[in-house]
């Protein structure tokens, strides 16, 4: 019944953080959701209300040694490694946010970042490669191996991975392993159809390049004889 009530407890907290944040909550209980993961079962209530005591504040908790934190009964090294974590990963995440992140002007720089993905394929692979409004990199993502030539599923992904990256622009991306870079008529249907879909989620697809053996083709720079761009 103990348990129970605890989880219950904990399952309440969780819910409630992931719909509206950390918002007011006091100082406790912000470290009383986060003694949740470093001691999976009973109340920490106490244990949360007795180190803000001691250390005067969360980032006096968050600050203390991990010497001085398991001199705190119901500390462990365990939870003390965690409480540490905490500000070394703000540290790294504040760190990430600020780095200057490369910007793609055109196919060539997009060349530069995906050439690498498709280095040594044996099989027909479909990548994504996301930028924010701004034309700043945000990361790449495998879609499939295989042509692309479902798009409604292709679709669904492409605007699943965009999203997932928050991105506003993308750069669609396979290879031919025939080693022929000439566009199929797939490949024109399918960025047509794309294009437009993805438009409709505030999404925008810049290109679609077709990758061989040490060259690309853009499909936005041969727009006139596709008509796509």
């Amino acid at each position: 019944m103990e348990r129970s009530i605890h989880a219950g407890h904990r399952l309440r907290v969780k819910q409630e953080f992931l719909t509206h944040g950390l918002g007011s909550w006091p100082e406790h209980r912000v470290l009383e959701l986060l003694l949740f993961y470093a001691l999976p079962q009973g109340d920490v209530n106490g244990l949360a209300h007795e180190l803000i005591e001691r250390f005067g504040s969360l980032s006096g908790v968050l600050d203390a040694s991990p010497d001085e934190l398991c001199k705190v009964k119901g500390v462990s090294e365990h939870t003390a490694a965690l409480l540490r974590l905490i500000p070394a990963l703000a540290g790294r995440y504040l760190g990430s946010r600020t780095q200057v992140r490369p910007v793609v002007h055109d196919a060539r720089d997009a060349y530069e970042i995906l050439s690498s993905c498709f280095f040594g394929a044996r099989n027909e692979m479909s990548y994504v490669l996301c930028l924010d409004g701004k034309n700043q990199y945000l990361g790449v993502r495998k879609l499939s191996e295989g042509c692309i030539d479902s798009t409604s599923v292709n679709i669904r992904r492409i605007a699943e991975e965009a999203m997932a990256l928050r991105a506003a622009k993308i750069y669609l991306a396979h290879n031919h392993i025939s080693n022929i870079a000439l566009p199929s008529q797939a490949d024109v249907s399918s960025t047509m159809v794309i294009r437009t879909a993805l438009a409709g989620v505030g999404v925008e697809l810049v290109d679609h390049l077709i990758f061989v053996d040490g060259d690309m083709v853009s499909l936005r720079e041969s727009a006139r004889a596709y008509e796509l761009f």
